[in-house]
């Protein structure tokens, strides 16, 4: 009856009895398979084989002195608490727990341990500036040079311990990466532009090594000038390279946060373009900076390759922050994700965010804490649950977001040995990115029997043709038999008994030939034959997808064997649920559970490789608000499940306002509170930027809320209104008064009119009178002179 144990190994009594020879075959085979080293052992019972069950070889008489069945175990060897806060001496500080432990593993076995992880406040800070003094870079130094106390000012809300130093770069000083025509260009590589000198090119430079007097920052900075390149992109790795592992030079602390902010607006050389130039050496790792504080090997060593860049600022506890331009964003994105804990931000055209920019970057590293491991060899295996802010578990992930300075989170480590390395022993480390703080774990590997210390060669009991080790003679060569009885030359194959496991069965399963009462296994194209009777192989395994166990196990004797992460008799079911992440943050889009790394849509309606597709399901939006109220707010469904961290993977920020360079318009809106709050996803830009940092998304929060009456803003307003209304009165008042002088004014010009017209009109009427009168008086006179005539 096959038993299923633990690390999803399907075995049975039948794996103990593969027909294994020696003790350490027996120990690989299975934790819970013991080897019997006593040398009669097998008279008491036939056939019972050395390597059995532990409870077996005990009830078959054999003594406990004889068994070898080592124990897998786990020791803490230090266990200092953690701290609270950087008082004091920075060694005395601890932000990781325990701090060394020794495990002692079978193959096959496994151990389990804790890591918690806690960020002090007020920890030293080294920040060191790396800058592009490229031509193109002109605009950034002067913004930089008055910069300088406003950083300081600003890391120090973070920290009363910060030093701070700089460096420069251009590119290697060698054709085509430099200007040699004109003679007078290697002097001056501006000569030909109009009215500028620049310096002359050179590759790294350290200006400044880290120190606690900001005003020599400020100082030395003033002091540069920038230079010219020929080509495009610019040495910056060999910069970084150098500044990392000259770690005297630059004077990084042991016992502080590291930061290197490395600003540019171009692409970077890498290994191999060294060769343009006919540099064909690869560069090392070392540091060649001399007492000059220059790069001394610009000339001579390749450009460094990403890989050789992440293993030394890992090794030296550095976190890398590029600050770059909107044109070369999206390459150094990439950068990031070949770099482990590098964030990137987006530097203006001139650098005058560079402030904001490494706050924030500052900010977005220590509300992580991500733990890797240096070191591990191929044969262990390490499996992390991290246990974050609100005590849920979550499977398969080391890494915990959004903390806050103090916070105390807990990543539970199963260490699983697969197969015996050659050493005896191995250590290796596991720490929290960016830390000094380090847990050493030593592994003793129980792959070998104590009885092989007492062989006894040319024993009496191997007729003197062999060694009697633990129990068995291993024959001499030429030798065979159980007591090596036998030569090869004068046994022929033979159907003897002990070579088939029942009377009618084929002798040696028909995989092998019967020698001096043993099986001798025959070869086989299809892989290796092994066991007693010629029973075990390891290509008989259920096939899955066209590969054995899946291609992701191993198959011994009929039975697969599964790496970590997967399960099943064909080891097909997969642990993980990377595969099940929606689009949206959520696995299987929150319509469904993740099965064998698969998405079984549980919502009605709902398809598609990650339950994406349902017409007539709720919208993301919906379900994005059911995690900003479990994880912001601390309510809804799903805290009432306690299952934020297992359907939510966003990380929540709180912002002013959704803005359009980083974030798409809110999503919806949700009144609580009297408060409307708005959700907003990342651009492809940021989300970039986020998948590189963690598997997480980043949902951007504005909370919108009516404030309650200002006493200044009313009293403001009443007397704003009230001059308003005074002055409009006065308008008013004013208009009324012009429209009423008007009219009078009108009326006085029309009687006065009147008055005049009536004077003329009077004073023609005396002058008409007049000459009516003196006309009349002429007619009267010229009448009577006419009369008189007559008469006469």
């Amino acid at each position: 009856m096959n038993t299923k144990f633990s690390g999803n190994i399907y075995v049975s009594l039948f794996n103990c009895l593969l027909g294994v020879r020696t003790c350490k075959e027996c120990l690989s085979i299975h934790p819970t398979c013991a080897w019997c080293s006593k040398q009669d052992i097998g008279k008491g019972g036939p056939g019972l084989s050395r390597c059995n069950l532990k409870s077996i070889l005990v009830q078959s008489g054999c003594g406990a002195e004889f068994i070898e069945s080592p124990v897998s175990s786990m020791t803490v060897k230090e266990d200092r608490p953690l701290s609270d806060k950087a008082q004091g001496s920075t060694r005395d500080i601890t932000q990781i727990q325990p701090q060394r432990i020794h495990l002692t593993l079978r193959p096959g076995d496994s151990k389990r341990f804790t890591v918690t992880v806690r960020q002090v406040a007020d920890y030293p800070v080294d920040l060191y500036y790396l800058m592009d003094l490229s031509y193109s870079m002109k605009d950034d130094l002067v913004s930089l040079r008055s910069l300088g106390n406003e950083l300081a000012t600003a890391m120090g809300q973070a920290t009363s311990n910060l030093r701070m130093g700089f460096g420069a770069f251009v590119d290697k000083t060698l054709s085509p990466y430099m200007y040699m025509f004109p003679d007078e260009a290697v002097k001056n590589p501006c000569v030909g532009l109009p009215a500028t000198v620049c310096r002359p090119q050179f590759g790294y430079k350290n200006v400044l090594s880290l120190t606690e007097q900001v005003s020599r920052f400020t100082e030395e900075v003033k002091n540069q000038e920038v230079s010219r390149n020929r080509d495009a992109p610019e040495g910056g790795f060999d910069a970084v390279l150098q500044a990392v592992v000259c770690k005297d030079k630059i004077g990084w602390r042991s016992d502080a946060s590291h930061l290197l902010v490395f600003t540019t607006d171009a692409n970077t050389h890498t290994a191999l373009d060294g060769r343009v130039a006919g540099i064909v050496q690869p560069s090392d790792g070392q540091c060649y900076v001399n007492n000059e504080n220059n790069y001394d090997k610009t000339t001579l060593l390749d450009y460094p390759s990403i890989a050789m860049l992440a293993d030394k600022l890992s090794e030296n506890n550095i976190n890398l922050i590029f600050a770059v331009t909107d044109n070369v964003m999206p390459l150094y994105l990439n950068y990031s994700k070949l770099i482990p804990g590098t964030t990137v931000g987006r530097l203006s055209y001139d650098s005058k965010n560079i402030i904001q920019l490494i706050q924030d970057a500052y900010t977005n590293i220590r509300s992580k804490a991500e733990l890797e491991v240096l070191g591990v060899p191929d044969e262990l295996t390490l499996s992390f649950n991290a246990t974050c802010l609100n005590g849920e578990v979550v499977p398969g992930v080391r890494s915990c977001l959004g903390l806050k300075i103090g916070d105390t989170v807990s990543f539970n480590v199963e260490a699983t040995l697969r197969a015996c390395p050659k050493e005896k022993n191995r250590t290796f480390n596991i720490k929290p990115m960016g830390f000094k703080d380090t847990l050493q774990v030593t592994v003793d590997y129980a792959c070998n029997c104590a009885c092989h210390d007492s062989a006894q060669p040319a024993s009496p009991a191997c007729y003197g043709n062999g060694t009697l080790e633990c129990g068995v003679c291993l024959c001499d060569a030429g030798r065979l038999g159980p007591h090596c009885e036998c030569t090869e030359e004068d046994h022929k194959p033979t159907e003897a008994d002990s070579c088939s496991p029942e009377p009618q069965a084929p002798i040696c399963s028909g995989r092998g030939d019967c020698l001096c009462g043993q099986c001798s296994c025959h070869s086989n194209n299809f892989g290796k034959v092994w066991g007693k009777y010629c029973e075990c192989d390891d290509f008989n395994c259920i096939r899955s997808k066209g590969q054995l166990c899946s291609g992701h196990g191993d198959c011994v004797c009929g039975f697969c064997q599964c790496n970590p992460d997967w399960l099943g008799e064909s080891c097909n079911c997969s642990t993980r649920t990377d595969n099940c992440m929606g689009s949206i943050g959520l696995l299987c889009s929150g319509r469904g559970h993740c099965t064998c790394g698969v998405c079984e849509c549980t919502q009605p309606g709902a398809y598609g490789a990650t339950c994406e597709k349902c017409p007539t399901c709720p919208d993301s939006c919906t379900i994005k608000k059911d995690c900003v109220e479990c994880k912001h707010y601390k309510r809804g469904t799903l805290f009432e499940k306690n299952s934020c961290n297992t359907i939510c993977r966003d990380d929540i920020t709180l912002v002013d306002e959704l803005g359009n360079t980083y974030f798409h318009t809110s999503l919806f809106s949700h009144v609580s509170d009297d408060c409307t709050v708005y959700i907003g996803t990342p651009s492809s830009l940021s989300l970039s930027l986020s998948r590189s940092l963690s598997l997480s998304r980043t949902l951007c929060v504005c909370v919108e809320c009516p404030m309650g009456p200002d006493i200044l803003v009313v009293m403001a307003y009443v007397a704003g209104s009230i001059l308003l209304l005074g002055l409009a009165a006065l308008l008013i008042w004013k208009l009324l008064v012009t429209i009423h002088d008007r009219r009078e004014y009108a009326k006085f010009e029309e009687e006065r009119a009147k008055a005049k017209w009536e004077a003329v009109r009077q004073n023609h009427t005396n002058i008409y009178i007049s000459l009516s009168l003196s006309l009349s008086l002429s007619l009267s006179l010229s009448c009577t002179h006419t009369e008189t005539n007559t008469h006469t």
